[in-house]
Protein backbone atom coordinates (compact mmCIF):
# COMPACT_ATOMS: atom_id res chain seq x y z
CA UNK A 1 0.00 0.00 0.00
CA UNK A 2 1.25 3.16 -1.24
CA UNK A 3 1.69 6.04 1.84
CA UNK A 4 0.15 9.46 1.58
CA UNK A 5 1.60 12.33 3.45
CA UNK A 6 -0.89 13.25 6.50
CA UNK A 7 -0.75 13.93 10.07
CA UNK A 8 2.23 12.20 12.26
CA UNK A 9 3.43 11.09 9.08
CA UNK A 10 7.33 11.43 8.62
CA UNK A 11 8.18 12.56 5.54
CA UNK A 12 11.64 12.82 3.66
CA UNK A 13 11.63 16.03 0.78
CA UNK A 14 14.20 18.25 -0.93
CA UNK A 15 13.29 21.72 -1.97
CA UNK A 16 14.77 24.57 -4.06
CA UNK A 17 13.41 27.97 -3.69
CA UNK A 18 13.29 30.38 -6.72
CA UNK A 19 12.72 33.99 -7.56
CA UNK A 20 9.37 34.34 -9.44
CA UNK A 21 10.83 37.23 -11.16
CA UNK A 22 13.85 36.81 -12.28
CA UNK A 23 13.71 32.75 -11.84
CA UNK A 24 16.91 32.95 -9.93
CA UNK A 25 17.27 30.32 -7.15
CA UNK A 26 17.42 31.63 -4.02
CA UNK A 27 17.57 28.47 -1.80
CA UNK A 28 18.10 24.42 -1.93
CA UNK A 29 18.79 21.77 0.50
CA UNK A 30 20.94 19.12 -0.87
CA UNK A 31 20.54 16.26 1.64
CA UNK A 32 16.90 15.49 2.61
CA UNK A 33 14.66 17.40 4.78
CA UNK A 34 12.71 15.52 7.60
CA UNK A 35 9.73 16.82 9.72
CA UNK A 36 6.08 14.71 10.78
CA UNK A 37 3.19 16.56 8.99
CA UNK A 38 0.64 18.23 11.16
CA UNK A 39 3.47 18.54 14.43
CA UNK A 40 5.92 20.51 12.87
CA UNK A 41 6.00 24.79 11.98
CA UNK A 42 9.03 25.28 10.16
CA UNK A 43 7.48 24.96 7.07
CA UNK A 44 4.75 27.71 6.49
CA UNK A 45 1.12 26.01 6.43
CA UNK A 46 0.97 27.18 3.02
CA UNK A 47 3.34 24.17 1.64
CA UNK A 48 1.91 21.64 3.97
CA UNK A 49 -1.01 21.85 3.06
CA UNK A 50 -0.44 21.52 -0.35
CA UNK A 51 1.78 18.26 0.69
CA UNK A 52 -1.45 16.80 2.05
CA UNK A 53 -2.20 14.05 0.02
CA UNK A 54 0.81 13.39 -1.71
CA UNK A 55 2.91 10.18 -2.21
CA UNK A 56 6.37 9.33 -3.11
CA UNK A 57 7.80 10.42 -5.86
CA UNK A 58 5.67 13.68 -6.10
CA UNK A 59 6.96 17.07 -7.42
CA UNK A 60 4.94 20.41 -6.56
CA UNK A 61 5.57 24.15 -6.88
CA UNK A 62 4.07 26.51 -4.15
CA UNK A 63 3.87 29.82 -5.11
CA UNK A 64 4.83 31.80 -1.83
CA UNK A 65 4.70 35.73 -1.53
CA UNK A 66 7.55 35.69 1.25
CA UNK A 67 5.92 38.96 3.16
CA UNK A 68 3.28 36.85 4.44
CA UNK A 69 5.68 34.27 6.14
CA UNK A 70 8.73 36.84 6.81
CA UNK A 71 7.18 40.50 6.75
CA UNK A 72 8.78 43.11 4.43
CA UNK A 73 12.12 43.94 4.28
CA UNK A 74 13.35 46.22 7.17
CA UNK A 75 16.32 48.25 6.24
CA UNK A 76 17.22 48.96 9.40
CA UNK A 77 18.37 45.91 9.92
CA UNK A 78 20.93 46.64 7.47
CA UNK A 79 24.36 47.83 8.88
CA UNK A 80 27.84 48.79 7.52
CA UNK A 81 30.77 49.49 9.46
CA UNK A 82 34.77 50.02 8.72
CA UNK A 83 36.35 46.61 7.81
CA UNK A 84 39.04 47.44 10.30
CA UNK A 85 36.41 47.31 12.85
CA UNK A 86 34.97 43.47 12.21
CA UNK A 87 36.75 40.40 13.37
CA UNK A 88 38.76 38.35 10.65
CA UNK A 89 36.61 35.45 11.23
CA UNK A 90 33.50 37.35 9.70
CA UNK A 91 34.82 39.02 6.70
CA UNK A 92 33.57 36.39 4.18
CA UNK A 93 30.46 36.90 2.00
CA UNK A 94 27.68 34.80 3.50
CA UNK A 95 28.66 34.12 6.72
CA UNK A 96 26.51 34.25 9.16
CA UNK A 97 26.72 36.48 12.64
CA UNK A 98 24.38 35.73 15.58
CA UNK A 99 23.93 39.20 17.16
CA UNK A 100 21.81 40.06 20.68
CA UNK A 101 20.13 42.91 21.12
CA UNK A 102 19.80 44.87 24.73
CA UNK A 103 17.60 42.93 25.40
CA UNK A 104 19.71 39.33 25.34
CA UNK A 105 17.42 38.26 21.57
CA UNK A 106 19.19 36.71 19.24
CA UNK A 107 19.21 37.42 15.59
CA UNK A 108 21.08 36.07 12.63
CA UNK A 109 22.71 38.54 10.39
CA UNK A 110 24.42 37.62 6.87
CA UNK A 111 27.16 39.30 5.20
CA UNK A 112 26.00 40.27 2.35
CA UNK A 113 28.48 42.58 1.21
CA UNK A 114 32.51 43.56 1.66
CA UNK A 115 34.63 45.66 -0.27
CA UNK A 116 38.58 47.07 0.42
CA UNK A 117 36.78 49.89 3.18
CA UNK A 118 33.78 48.00 4.13
CA UNK A 119 31.56 45.30 5.42
CA UNK A 120 27.86 44.87 5.03
CA UNK A 121 25.33 42.82 7.25
CA UNK A 122 21.35 42.34 6.87
CA UNK A 123 19.15 40.53 9.59
CA UNK A 124 16.13 39.84 7.40
CA UNK A 125 15.57 36.81 6.53
CA UNK A 126 16.79 36.59 2.53
CA UNK A 127 13.37 35.44 1.42
CA UNK A 128 11.41 38.39 2.93
CA UNK A 129 10.23 40.80 0.20
CA UNK A 130 10.23 38.31 -2.54
CA UNK A 131 7.84 36.43 -4.39
CA UNK A 132 9.15 32.93 -5.43
CA UNK A 133 8.45 29.35 -5.70
CA UNK A 134 8.96 26.35 -3.86
CA UNK A 135 9.51 23.55 -5.51
CA UNK A 136 9.06 20.00 -3.49
CA UNK A 137 10.31 16.55 -4.32
CA UNK A 138 8.85 13.80 -1.56
CA UNK A 139 11.44 11.36 -1.19
CA UNK A 140 9.71 8.90 1.46
CA UNK A 141 7.07 8.68 3.64
CA UNK A 142 6.48 6.46 6.98
CA UNK A 143 4.79 6.61 10.26
CA UNK A 144 6.72 8.64 13.18
CA UNK A 145 7.44 7.38 16.01
CA UNK A 146 6.24 8.68 19.21
CA UNK A 147 9.32 10.85 19.93
CA UNK A 148 9.11 12.19 16.39
CA UNK A 149 5.81 13.64 16.67
CA UNK A 150 6.64 15.01 19.85
CA UNK A 151 9.68 16.85 18.56
CA UNK A 152 7.92 17.61 14.87
CA UNK A 153 10.98 16.00 13.15
CA UNK A 154 14.17 13.39 13.34
CA UNK A 155 15.32 12.69 16.01
CA UNK A 156 19.13 12.97 15.33
CA UNK A 157 22.33 13.48 17.62
CA UNK A 158 23.72 16.69 16.79
CA UNK A 159 28.03 17.36 16.66
CA UNK A 160 29.24 19.62 18.66
CA UNK A 161 30.89 22.11 16.32
CA UNK A 162 31.32 25.24 18.92
CA UNK A 163 28.44 26.89 18.95
CA UNK A 164 27.55 30.35 17.31
CA UNK A 165 28.73 33.21 18.73
CA UNK A 166 26.92 36.13 20.18
CA UNK A 167 27.57 39.05 19.62
CA UNK A 168 25.50 41.97 21.43
CA UNK A 169 24.00 44.72 18.85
Amino acid sequence: MKQVIRENKFVELTYEVTDRKTGLRLSHVEFPLGYVHGTNSVMASTVTDELEGKTVGDVIEVPIDCNLIYGPRDESLVFTDRLENVPEEYRELGTTIVMENEKGVPRNFIVTRMDEETLTVDGNNPLCGRDAIFKLEVLSIRDATDEEIEVGGAIVAEPDVGGSRKVPI
